[in-house]
């Protein structure tokens, strides 16, 4: 039941991966980001925060439910 309501967080990408290493591409890539505005809701869990730690100079929190 503790599964019902699950947290979620989105995260909107505002930066260009170019000239940034392969990892943190491929981190933009593991958030469902690959465009400059682009929008992604995902499950709010420590593996999603430390991705979102890695690359939070492209991208911003929008809001997290």
């Amino acid at each position: 039941m503790a599964d019902a309501k699950k947290k979620t967080v989105t995260v909107e990408q505002v930066r260009s991966p170019i000239a940034r290493s392969r990892d943190q591409r491929a981190t933009l890539v593991g958030l469902n980001l690959n465009k400059i505005g682009r929008r992604s809701s995902l499950e709010d869990t420590p593996a999603v925060r430390g991705m979102i730690a890695k690359v939070a100079h492209l991208i911003r929190v929008v809001d997290s439910k």
